[in-house]
């Protein structure tokens, strides 16, 4: 599936993978973040962090008109408030989609799916 957006010069399509791989950069910037997790954890692992080139397994990309939701699979830290780091994702993810793509973001859904203690 892509995202559409047409203009006046013509049409332009968007991977749902590109803007995964935007989303969960921006996701992984904001403290708290020890990573992304898969959204299938038995089939692929209860232990796996995804790297960059894996995020479209954490992130889902659903368009509804003009509007996007994307629904972010996470690992958090252990000490941090996570409705905090929740939060921060949000607004992270929904600003770096809108100014990076233009388009508006009309939910964030995020799923912890475990938490991590961090080596510092």
């Amino acid at each position: 599936m892509s995202v559409e957006i047409k203009n006046d010069f013509g049409q332009i399509d968007i991977s749902n993978d590109v803007i995964a791989q935007i989303a969960g950069g921006a996701a992984i910037e904001c403290y708290g973040i020890v990573g992304m997790a898969s959204r299938h954890q038995i089939r692929d692992g209860l232990t796996d962090i995804l790297r960059k080139e894996n995020f479209t397994k954490g992130v889902i990309i659903r368009q509804d008109g003009e509007d996007l939701h994307i629904d972010m699979y996470i690992i958090v830290s252990y000490g941090t408030k996570i409705s905090e780091v929740a939060y921060q994702v949000q607004s992270k993810v929904k600003y770096t989609v809108n100014k990076t793509l233009g388009m508006s973001v009309k939910s964030v859904n995020i799923f912890v799916q475990g938490v991590r203690v961090m080596n510092v």
